[in-house]
């Protein structure tokens, strides 16, 4: 019982670990795209959910929310006023891993395990736009309006542009890359359970 603890609580220390540096070394996680950012770093979120289920996910998700609003703070950008907002920054972010890991859990029942990281992959990116976004309109839409020198009446359509050409590349590429990395990563864990 106390070597699977062991076993569990060093998973989630390097997956927290990959987090912190895709979050402060540049271009890793975030990669800056005009004064916005596409994501890639919820990849590592939602793998961590696939693998491991809801509730390492959802300390994943908080652990990235955290480290966003920290990055806000220390290494400020021209939306750095909008990620200090934790209702901008975490709650989405928590959103993200624990529902890739309902998601995993329930598809993986049906679907092969490729086809079930490849959905959970596009569901969790899909998740990730929608809430960061919504919670962007309703906590700091103001703030996000200014930084970004546009009217609020204007944030709606700027919110749809960004779902339709931001969201869907995010969502494509998490839908790629999260069998490609859980999958062997998977299979390495099941290896080490033999041994």
């Amino acid at each position: 019982m106390m070597e699977n603890k062991t076993k569990q609580l060093t998973r989630l220390s390097l997956l927290i670990a990959v987090l912190v540096i895709q979050t402060f070394v540049p271009g890793i996680g975030y990669i800056p795209i005009g004064p916005i950012q596409a994501t890639i770093i919820h990849i590592t979120v939602i793998v961590g959910a696939c693998l491991f289920g809801r509730k390492t996910g959802f300390v994943l998700g908080l652990s990235w929310g955290v480290l966003r609003m920290i990055k806000a703070m220390l290494m400020p950008d021209i939306l750095s006023v909008v990620f200090i907002n934790p209702l901008v920054s975490v709650l989405p972010r928590l959103l993200v891993g624990w529902i890739s890991g309902v998601v995993a859990d329930f598809l993986g029942r049906y679907l092969s395990t490729k086809t079930s990281y490849t959905l959970t992959g596009v569901i969790g990116s899909i998740v990730n736009t929608v809430t960061v976004l919504t919670a962007i309109y309703l906590f700091a839409g103001e703030s996000y309006a200014d930084a970004l020198g546009i009217p609020e009446t204007a944030l709606m359509a700027t919110f749809i542009a960004a779902m339709g050409s931001n969201g869907v590349l995010e969502a494509v590429v998490s839908g790629i890359l999260t069998p490609l990395l859980a999958t062997p990563l998977a299979r390495g864990i099941k290896q080490s359970k033999l041994v």
